[in-house]
């Protein structure tokens, strides 16, 4: 099978408490967009090979995929193996969401190919335990999710909205962004419910205004580049730009092709992971 692993965005990203186990409790608007990876799965008789064409991708238990594909032979009691090529053009520590992808269409693709009677439910569950992106990457689309992410609402889809992504040169740990959040210091919650709403009515301008990431207030402290790359978008056009996850990904909505395509050359000429998509 050759799939599609799609990468996502936070059109918000609130965090409401922690759990004792030092979770975060989160209430995020997830959307996938049109850029992913292309996951080329097949059996074997046995064992998990990984391979990607990013050479600093691990191919071991590291990997999300492979973490996938072992708990899905371990909870089936599959009599064999699977061989997956991944060719990644999501970049990485990037707040897209991309190695969970690739573990809920491994799931997904392995339960196809085994053919085993595992409802979509069962595999959200066992997804969860690989990463908390992972059930919201299984149903995909339009979300609101909560809980620690796992909790997962569709939306009305909010599609062939235009924007520009910029990764800059450099990853960020989410454990250490959510590590230096202090709840109690937020003070400028997102209306999420006021973001839906707009989003419903497919107001791109109205979203774009309300969007919100509180995990911004830690890591635009910590990296100037990012506030830069917010400010350089709106410049170039943007009708707003945010960070994606814990980052260090930033995006902005463009209501023109053109504003946005000369957007895209600009950012180009400073950095090497730049896109033009649409939310689909």
């Amino acid at each position: 099978m050759l799939v599609k692993a799609y990468a996502k965005i936070n059109i918000s990203l609130d965090v409401v408490g922690k759990r004792d186990d030092g979770y975060h409790l989160l209430e995020m608007i997830m959307q996938n967009i049109e850029l992913y990876d292309l996951i080329d799965i097949s059996k074997c008789n046995s064992g998990i090979d990984i391979k990607c064409n990013i050479p600093y991708v691990p191919t071991d238990e590291k990997n999300l995929a492979y973490k996938a594909a072992k708990l899905f032979i371990d909870s089936y009691g599959i009599r064999g193996g699977v061989s997956i090529n991944i060719r990644k053009n999501i970049p990485v520590a990037a707040g897209l969401a991309g190695g969970s992808s690739n573990a809920a269409t491994v799931l997904k693709a392995m339960r196809d190919l085994y053919q085993v009677e595992a409802t979509d439910e069962e595999l959200m569950k066992l997804g969860v335990q690989i990463g908390a992106d992972v059930p919201y990457c299984f149903i995909g689309g339009t979300a609101l999710c909560t809980g620690i992410g796992d909790v997962i609402k569709p939306l009305k889809p909010f599609k062939n909205h235009i924007l520009v992504v910029v990764k800059p040169n450099f990853g960020v740990s989410t454990k250490e962004v959510y590590g230096s959040l202090d709840i109690s210091k937020i003070n400028i919650h997102p209306r999420t419910k006021d973001i839906i709403s707009a989003m419903e009515r497919n107001d791109l301008e109205e979203t774009a205004t309300l969007m919100k990431n509180v995990l911004e207030n830690v890591a635009l402290k910590k990296h100037y580049i990012l506030r830069e790359i917010k400010k350089d978008m709106i410049k170039q056009g943007a009708l707003n730009a945010l960070m994606t996850g814990s980052g260090p990904t930033i995006f902005g909505f463009f209501d023109d092709m053109l504003k946005a395509q000369r957007c895209l050359e600009r950012m180009k000429e400073r950095y090497t992971e730049v896109f033009l998509t649409r939310t689909i």
